[in-house]
C-alpha cells in the first residue's frame, strides 16, 4: 500500500514537471517571438536613428562614425543578437529626449500606469460582473435592457472622444474635477516609497493630504478606463451565465425546489470562474493598452504618456522598451491566471 501512495506520488510529480517545463518553454518562445517583433519593427520604422542622434546639421564622417558605432554597419542577424543580449542584461538603450537609460525611464512611469489600470480593472469587474449575471438571471428585464445598452455604448464609443468630453465637461465648465497630471503642483515630491505608488505610498507615510490629492485626479481617468472594461466583462458574464442556466444541472437543481440565489451563485456561478479569469486578465491587458490614449488626453505621467510622445520625437529606444514591457506584463498576468486557475477549479490540476 506504501509502494502505491509513493508511485502515485512521483507520478504526479512527473506531471508536475512537465507542466512546469512545458509552460517556461511556451514562456520563453513568446518572449523570444516578442523580442524578434520589437527587433523588425525598430529596423523597418522610417527613421534614422542616427540623424535622430547627432541631428540632420552633422557632417558625413560624425554619421558614419556614429552608425558603425552603434552597430548598424554589422550583418542584420549579429545586430539581432546585440540587441538580445542587451535586453538580457536589461539595456534598453538612452532616450534621446529624456537623455536617461530607457530602464530609469520606465521604472519611473510603469507604477503611475500600474495605479491606473489596477484601479480600472477593480471598478470594471467589480460593477461589470455582478451587472452582467443579474442581466443573464432577469433576461428581458430592464436590467437587462441597461445592462446591454451600457455594454453597446461602452464598445461605441471611442476612450479618447469620451476622456475628452468629460474634461470639456466636467473640468473646463463645471470644474468639478482637477486638471491634467498625477496630484496638485503643491503636494509633489512629499512622498516617496518603494512602490512608487501615491496611493498606497502616501498611506504608508500617513501623508493623508498627498492621498486625497493623488485620489482625486485619478478616480477620473480609472472610471472612464473602468468603463469600457466594464461594458466589456457584463457582456462576457452575461453570456457566460446564460449559457450555463440552460444547463441541465441547473434545470435539476431548480425542479429541486433550490432557492434561486443558491443554484445562480452556488451552481452556477461556480462553473463559469474559469472563464470570468480568462476575460478579466485579458481586459486588464486591454487596459495597458488603452492607457496610451487616456494618459494623454489626462496628462498621466504613465507608460502611455511617454510612449506617446517617444513616438512623436521618433525616439525608437523608449518605443519599443514600451511595448518589450506590455508584452512581458501581459505574459506575466497570464502565467498568474493559469497558477490560480489551479486554486479556483480543482480540474485543471
Amino acid at each position: 500500500m506504501q509502494s502505491v501512495s509513493t508511485e502515485n506520488r512521483l507520478a504526479g510529480l512527473t506531471r508536475a514537471l512537465r507542466k512546469l517545463a512545458t509552460s517556461l518553454v511556451v514562456i520563453a518562445t513568446t518572449l523570444f517571438g516578442l523580442l524578434v517583433i520589437t527587433f523588425v519593427v525598430g529596423r523597418m520604422v522610417p527613421t534614422d536613428p542616427v540623424i535622430s542622434l547627432i541631428g540632420p546639421e552633422a557632417d558625413q564622417q560624425t554619421y558614419e562614425r556614429v552608425y558603425r558605432m552603434l552597430g548598424l554597419d554589422q550583418p542584420l542577424y549579429v545586430q539581432f543578437f546585440t540587441y538580445l543580449r542587451d535586453v538580457l542584461s536589461l539595456n534598453l538603450g538612452q532616450s534621446f529626449i529624456t537623455k536617461n537609460a530607457v530602464t530609469t525611464d520606465l521604472a519611473r512611469v510603469i507604477p503611475a500606469t500600474l495605479e491606473l489600470s489596477t484601479l480600472a480593472i477593480l471598478i470594471g469587474g467589480g460593477l461589470g460582473i455582478p451587472l452582467g449575471i443579474i442581466a443573464a438571471v432577469r433576461k428581458g428585464s430592464w436590467i437587462d435592457q441597461v445592462a446591454r445598452v451600457v455594454g453597446l455604448v461602452g464598445y461605441s464609443m471611442p476612450i479618447f472622444w469620451l476622456g475628452t468630453l468629460v474634461i470639456l465637461v466636467f473640468y473646463a465648465w463645471l470644474q468639478w474635477i482637477p486638471g491634467g497630471g498625477r496630484i496638485d503642483i503643491y503636494n509633489e515630491g512629499i512622498v516617496s516609497g518603494p512602490t512608487q505608488s501615491l496611493l498606497i505610498d502616501s498611506i504608508i507615510a500617513g501623508e493623508w493630504e498627498v492621498f486625497w490629492s493623488a485620489l482625486h485626479h485619478l478616480i477620473t481617468p480609472a472610471l472612464i478606463l473602468g468603463y469600457a472594461s466594464m461594458a466589456y466583462l457584463s457582456r462576457m458574464s452575461r453570456a457566460f451565465m446564460l449559457e450555463q442556466l440552460n444547463q441541465e444541472y441547473v434545470l435539476t437543481a431548480r425542479a429541486k425546489g433550490l432557492p434561486g440565489r443558491t443554484v445562480v451563485w452556488g451552481h452556477a456561478f461556480r462553473n463559469i470562474r474559469v472563464q470570468l479569469l480568462t476575460i478579466v486578465t485579458l481586459a486588464y491587458c486591454g487596459l495597458l493598452e488603452g492607457t496610451v490614449l487616456i494618459e494623454t488626453v489626462f496628462g498621466w505621467p504613465g507608460l502611455g504618456q511617454y510612449l506617446t510622445s517617444s513616438l512623436l520625437y521618433a525616439d525608437m529606444n523608449p518605443v519599443l522598451g514600451s511595448v518589450l514591457v506590455i508584452g512581458l506584463i501581459s505574459i506575466i498576468a497570464n502565467l498568474l491566471s493559469d497558477v490560480v486557475y489551479r486554486f479556483v477549479d480543482p480540474r485543471t490540476r
